[in-house]
C-alpha cells in the first residue's frame, strides 16, 4: 500500500504541472472525447451497414451508412489531430518547466550538497529523467484517458447490446487486474533502477571527458573503456529486467484479453444461430469488444509507462526536496549604500559537513579595517581557503560570528552578501562562451567598451586582440583555447569589472610566469585600491605588499604581523618563508 500511495502521490505532482496550462488541457481532453465516441459511433454504424444493409440487401442504406461512416472517421481523424498536438505540447512543456524549477533549485543548493551528489548524476536526471516525463504526459496520459473512455463506452454499448455476452466479459477483468498490480510493481522498481545506473553511466562519461588531459597522459584510456563498459552492461541488466516485467505485463495482458475475446465470439455466435442476437449485434458487440479489449492493453502499457515515470518523479522531486543548509535570514538586515567593507571575524570555529569531527578552524578571532589589505598565509590544510567559504556563506560556521561594516552575515541576503566580494580564484574559471561574456560574467549590463577597460587593466587586451575575433572569441570548453596565465588575467579583468568593495584573491598570480605576473601585478595594485582585500598567497611578491600578514596553522591563526617582524619573531613563517616564498 505504500508504494502504491507513493505511486499516486508521485502521478499527482506531474497532473500538478499540467495547472498553469488548464485551457490547453481541457481543449485536448475534449477532443480526445469527440475522437473516443467517434470510433464507439462507428460499431452502431458497423451494426445498421450489416443489419440494415448487407444482410436485408438494401444497397441504399448501405451507401448511406457508408458516407455515414466515413463522415464519422474524418471527425474522429480531426480530434486525433488536436489531442496529439496538444498533448505533446503539453508534454513538451512540463517536461521544459521542470528542468527550469529544478535548475533554479540546484543554484540555491549549498556546496555541500555538490559535495555528495555527482555532476553527472544531476545531468541525468535533467534529461533522461525529464525525457520519460515527458513521454508520458506527450503520450501516455493520452493514450490512457482515451483507452480509459473507450473501454467505458465499448462496455455500455456492449451492454446494451448484450447483456450476458457483457457478463462473461465482466468475469475476466478481476483476472485482468491481477497481473497490472503485481508486475506493474515491478516494473516501477526496476525502472528506477534503471535510471539509477544511467545517472551513473553519465556522472562516469563526465568525470573522465572532463580530465581527458590525465586519462590521455596516463594512458588510462583502455582502463576507462572498460570501467564505461562496465557501467553501460550495468544500464543494460537493469534494463532488462525492467524490459522483462513489462513485456510479461503486456503478454499477460494481451492473452488474457484475446482469450476472453475468443471465447465470447464462440458464444455469441451460438446466440446467433439459436436466434438470441442478430448478425449485426454480434458484429457490433465484438467490434466493442475488440475495442475495450485494445483499451485494455493500452492502459495496461501506459501503466508501465506511468510506473517508469514515478520512478523518474521520485529522483526528480529528491532534488526539489532537498534543502540548502544556508538558510536565509527571517528578518533580513540591508547594507548602507556604500558598503565600508570593515570585516570582523569572533570566536569562529568550523568543520566541514562531510567530516565532522575535524574543525579546519578553531577560535578565529581577526578583525580587518576597510581598505586594508591583509595577507593570509600557511601550510596546505591550515585553513586559509575555508575563511574564504565562510566568508561567501557557502557554509555556515559551528560557532562564532562574521560581520561586514558591523552587521552578522547571516542577517543579510545571500545575493546582498555575495554582492560584497569580488572573487578571483586560483583555478581560474573559464565559461565555453566568448571573452565578452566570460569577463562580463560579474556585471552582465556592462557595456563592451567596459569590458575592454577592465581587460586592459588586467593586461588581457593584447592577447585577447591577437584573437582572430577579439572579444567576440569563443573560448571553448573550460577555456581549453587559453593558457594557464591567459585564464587568470581573464579571471581578474571580470573582479576588476564587478568593482566589488572587498576582494578575496586566491592565489591570484599562482598561474603566471615571471612576465606576466609582473603585469598583472600593476593590474591588481590598480583594482585594490580603495578596497578591503584579503589575499592568500604562497609569493614572497604578493605578501610584502599586505598591511598585515596572518600566519595559519591547523586551523588556528599562530601570529599576526609584518614580514621583517614575523621573519624574526614565527619560525614557521620563516620556515615557510624560506621553502615557499622565495620564487
Amino acid at each position: 500500500m505504500a508504494k502504491a500511495a507513493k505511486t499516486r502521490t508521485l502521478v499527482s505532482w506531474i497532473f500538478s504541472q499540467l495547472k498553469p496550462y488548464k485551457v490547453k488541457v481541457v481543449t485536448a481532453i475534449a477532443a480526445l472525447v469527440v475522437g473516443a465516441v467517434s470510433w464507439l459511433a462507428l460499431g452502431q454504424g458497423v451494426k445498421i451497414v450489416v443489419d440494415e444493409g448487407f444482410i436485408a440487401n438494401n444497397a441504399d442504406k448501405l451507401n448511406q451508412m457508408a458516407l455515414v461512416v466515413i463522415g464519422i472517421a474524418l471527425i474522429g481523424s480531426v480530434a486525433a489531430y488536436i489531442r496529439f498536438y496538444l498533448m505533446i505540447w503539453l508534454g513538451e512543456r512540463v517536461s521544459a518547466d521542470i528542468r527550469r524549477n529544478v535548475y533554479s533549485h540546484l543554484l540555491t543548493l549549498s556546496p555541500a550538497f555538490f559535495e555528495k551528489t555527482r555532476t553527472g548524476e544531476v545531468i541525468s536526471r535533467f534529461t533522461s529523467d525529464t525525457t520519460v516525463l515527458q513521454t508520458v504526459v506527450g503520450m501516455g496520459l493520452s493514450m490512457a484517458l482515451r483507452a480509459s473512455i473507450t473501454f467505458v463506452g465499448a462496455l455500455l454499448l456492449m451492454l446494451v447490446t448484450s447483456p450476458l455476452m457483457t457478463l462473461y466479459v465482466l468475469i475476466a477483468v478481476p483476472v485482468v487486474l491481477l497481473p497490472i498490480k503485481v508486475l506493474g510493481a515491478k516494473v516501477r522498481i526496476f525502472a528506477r533502477d534503471s535510471q539509477d545506473r544511467v545517472a551513473d553511466m553519465g556522472s562516469y562519461v563526465d568525470e573522465s571527458l572532463h580530465e581527458i588531459h590525465t586519462v590521455q597522459s596516463y594512458t588510462h584510456e583502455q582502463s576507462d573503456r572498460t570501467q564505461f563498459g562496465q557501467r553501460v552492461e550495468a544500464v543494460m541488466d537493469a534494463a532488462s529486467r525492467r524490459i522483462k516485467y513489462r513485456a510479461l505485463l503486456i503478454a499477460c495482458i494481451m492473452g488474457i484479453s484475446i482469450t476472453t475475446i475468443t471465447i465470447v465470439a464462440w458464444l455469441g455466435a451460438r446466440q446467433v444461430l439459436e436466434g438470441g442476437v442478430s448478425a449485426g449485434e454480434l458484429t457490433a458487440f465484438m467490434f466493442y469488444a475488440v475495442m475495450a479489449g485494445g483499451s485494455v492493453a493500452t492502459i495496461s502499457e501506459v501503466i508501465g509507462e506511468i510506473q517508469k515515470a514515478a520512478g523518474a518523479s521520485e529522483r526528480l522531486l529528491e532534488l526539489l526536496n532537498t534543502e540548502s543548509q544556508i538558510l536565509p535570514p527571517s528578518l533580513p538586515v540591508r547594507l548602507a549604500a556604500k558598503i565600508q567593507g570593515e570585516l570582523s571575524i569572533r570566536k569562529l570555529t568550523f568543520a566541514y559537513p562531510g567530516a565532522p569531527e575535524i574543525d579546519v578552524l578553531q577560535q578565529i578571532n581577526l578583525h580587518i579595517r576597510a581598505g586594508e589589505r591583509v595577507a593570509l598565509v600557511g601550510p596546505s590544510g591550515a585553513g586559509k581557503s575555508s575563511v574564504f567559504q565562510l566568508l561567501l556563506r557557502f557554509y555556515d560556521a559551528n560557532s562564532g560570528v562574521i560581520e561586514i561594516d558591523g552587521i552578522d552575515h547571516r542577517q543579510l541576503e545571500l545575493s546582498d552578501l555575495r554582492q560584497v566580494f569580488g572573487l578571483v580564484p586560483q583555478d581560474s574559471v573559464i565559461l565555453a562562451t566568448s571573452v565578452i561574456e566570460n569577463i562580463r560574467y560579474g556585471w552582465p549590463e556592462a557595456t563592451e567598451q567596459q569590458v575592454i577597460e577592465a581587460a586592459k587593466a588586467a593586461r588581457a587586451d593584447e592577447f585577447i586582440e591577437s584573437f582572430t575575433e577579439g572579444y567576440h572569441t569563443q573560448l571553448g570548453e573550460r577555456g581549453i583555447r587559453l593558457s594557464g596565465g591567459q585564464k587568470q588575467r581573464i579571471s581578474i579583468a571580470r573582479a576588476i569589472l564587478a568593482d566589488r568593495p572587498v576582494l578575496l584573491l586566491d592565489e591570484a598570480t599562482s598561474a603566471l610566469d615571471a612576465s606576466s605576473e609582473q603585469q598583472v601585478k600593476l593590474a591588481l595594485e590598480e583594482l585594490m585600491k580603495n578596497k578591503t582585500t584579503l589575499i592568500i598567497a604562497h609569493r614572497l611578491s604578493t605578501v610584502v605588499n599586505a598591511d598585515r600578514i596572518v600566519v595559519m596553522d591547523k586551523g588556528r591563526i599562530v601570529a599576526i604581523g609584518h614580514h621583517t617582524e614575523l621573519i624574526k619573531t614565527n619560525a614557521l613563517y620563516q620556515e615557510f618563508a624560506d621553502l615557499q616564498l622565495v620564487s
